[in-house]
């Protein structure tokens, strides 16, 4: 635990009581929607449902690639904590039950896999402007499933930032061997 992490995750919490997050009550429970966009139940029912749509579109290498990279990046998050077995924080209290190890954030880095991997999916026909709105709501959403474990107190912001790291790099990888695999050319970004 580095000091930056401690006076990110004190700065969002009462000087007073620590138990309580910073702002209104409607943020907590806000924040408490949000990490569920990321969890594995919300992942596996998003890419299941995806999959199935890609199936019924004739898309079947599409949609079995799209399984495949979410559980390769379920299984690389799972080892992760395996191997790094980092404590969760202990310096505020969890607003949220955890009962993994903290490195990586999970909810970081499968939401990062996973949205980023759709938007180039459903972007990949599409014109820049269409591509560039897909990109930035699977960015944003990314980020604010990231930021919402820190204020729940169940990660360290370095967990996240490295879930966010390796989920991007998983999605960017898969999506390149993807493209390169099927000589499309690289699958394009905003």
């Amino acid at each position: 635990m580095n000091g930056l992490d401690r006076q990110i995750l004190l700065a969002l919490r009462s000087a007073a009581d620590l138990s309580d997050p910073v702002g209104p009550d409607w943020l907590q429970r806000a924040a408490v929607d949000l990490t569920s966009l990321g969890s594995h139940t919300v992942i596996a029912l998003v890419v299941l449902s995806a999959a199935g749509v890609l199936f019924i579109q004739r898309r079947r290498p599409d949609a079995l690639w799209l399984v495949a990279m979410t559980a390769g990046a379920m299984l690389l998050n799972h080892c992760l904590k395996i191997f790094v077995a980092r404590a969760r924080p202990d310096l505020v209290e969890h607003l949220v039950t955890v009962v993994t190890p903290s490195f990586p954030s999970g909810h970081a880095l499968l939401s990062a896999a996973v949205y980023l991997s759709l938007a180039a999916l459903l972007g990949r026909e599409a014109g820049a402007p269409v591509r560039r709105v897909l990109f930035g709501l699977a960015v944003l959403l990314t980020l604010l499933i990231g930021v919402s474990r820190v204020y729940l107190g169940v990660h360290w912001p370095s967990d996240v930032l490295g879930g966010w790291i390796l989920g991007s790099l998983w999605a960017f990888g898969w999506s390149w061997a993807w493209a390169r695999r099927h000589f499309q050319g690289p699958v394009r970004g905003p």
